[in-house]
C-alpha cells in the first residue's frame, strides 16, 4: 500500500504498528519515528498541498480532526476522491481504539487489535502506579499563549495530570480544546505550569516572559519556579508517545531532569 498521513500523531501510529514501510508522503511536522525523516513532505497539517497528495497516489491517506481547521483537508479528500479514513481521538482509550482501526486499514487487523492491547495494558499499568501517587497539585497545560488555548476536561492531557498525580486546571470544562484569558488562568492559581506551545521548539519558549503577564507574579507556580518548558512532540499530539510524555512529566515535577 502507498500510505499518506496528514499529522504527526498519525505517523506515530503508523510507527507503534511498525508499518512505516508503507508510508510514501507526511505532513511537515511529523518527525517520528526517524525512519521518516527523509520522506516527501506534504505541507503544515493546517495547509496541506493535497495536489501534491494527489500526485503521491495514495491508496490510503490517513487524516485527522485532533486541531481545529483540519476540517478543510477532509473536504478536500472527499471532492478528489481520495480514500481516507478521519482519526479524532481525544482519550488515552480512544487513541488505542485508534490503533486497531489504523491496522484494519493497513490490512493487518490482527496486528491492530495486538498493538491496540499492548497499549491498553500500558495504561492499566500507568493508573495502577498512580493509586501510589498521593500528589495533591494542580497543572495549568499551556497549548497557546495568546489568544491563550488549554486542554479541557476531554483532552487527553487531563488523564496524563491525573496518571501524575495531579488535576488539569481546567478539567472542569467539558470541551477538548479550551480558549480562555491570562486572567482566567490567574483565578485558577495552579501549582505548576507546562508550557507545550504547539509546533514550537522548546527552546524557543521563554517562561521568563509569564511574570509579565498582568496578576501572574501571585500564581504559585510563578512565585515557586514551577514553570516547566516541556516541549509538544510528547503532549500534544493523540498518539501511544503520550505515555513517554507521561514519564518526563513525573520526573519534571519530582524535580529530577527528563532523559531527552
Amino acid at each position: 500500500m502507498r500510505i499518506v498521513s496528514l499529522c504527526p500523531s498519525n505517523t506515530e501510529v503508523i510507527g507503534y504498528l511498525g508499518k512505516e514501510d508503507l508510508l510514501v508522503a507526511v505532513d511537515d511536522y511529523s518527525n517520528w519515528p526517524e525512519s521518516i525523516k527523509d520522506l516527501p513532505r506534504v505541507g503544515p497539517d493546517l495547509t496541506i498541498d493535497m495536489d501534491k497528495v494527489e500526485s503521491m497516489q495514495p491508496d490510503l491517506v490517513i487524516a485527522s480532526l485532533s486541531v481545529p481547521g483540519m476540517e478543510k483537508n477532509i473536504y478536500e479528500l472527499s471532492k478528489r476522491n481520495i480514500p481516507h479514513i478521519v482519526l479524532n481521538p481525544n482519550s488515552l482509550e480512544e487513541i488505542a481504539v485508534d490503533i486497531e482501526t489504523v491496522g484494519k486499514s493497513l490490512g493487518c487487523p490482527e496486528l491492530g487489535k495486538e498493538r491496540s492491547a499492548h497499549f491498553k495494558e500500558e495504561i492499566q499499568r500507568c493508573r495502577l502506579a498512580a493509586k501510589d501517587r498521593t500528589g495533591d497539585f494542580s497543572i495549568y497545560w499551556e497549548w497557546w499563549p495568546k489568544p491563550v488555548f488549554t486542554p479541557g476536561g476531554a483532552n487527553w492531557l487531563t488523564e496524563i495530570s491525573q496518571l501524575a498525580g495531579g488535576t488539569n486546571i481546567f478539567a472542569t470544562e467539558p470541551q477538548a480544546n479550551v480558549q480562555t484569558d491570562w486572567e482566567e488562568v490567574a483565578k485558577r492559581n495552579p501549582d505548576h505550569i507546562c508550557m507545550v506551545w504547539v509546533g514550537i521548539e522548546e527552546e524557543k519558549v521563554r517562561p521568563q516572559a509569564l511574570k509579565k503577564r498582568p496578576g501572574w507574579e501571585k500564581i504559585k507556580a510563578v512565585q515557586s519556579n514551577q514553570v516547566h518548558v516541556l516541549g509538544d512532540s510528547l503532549y500534544c499530539r493523540p498518539s501511544p508517545r503520550l505515555l513517554l510524555g507521561l514519564e518526563k512529566l513525573i520526573l519534571t515535577l519530582s524535580g529530577q531532569s527528563p532523559v531527552r
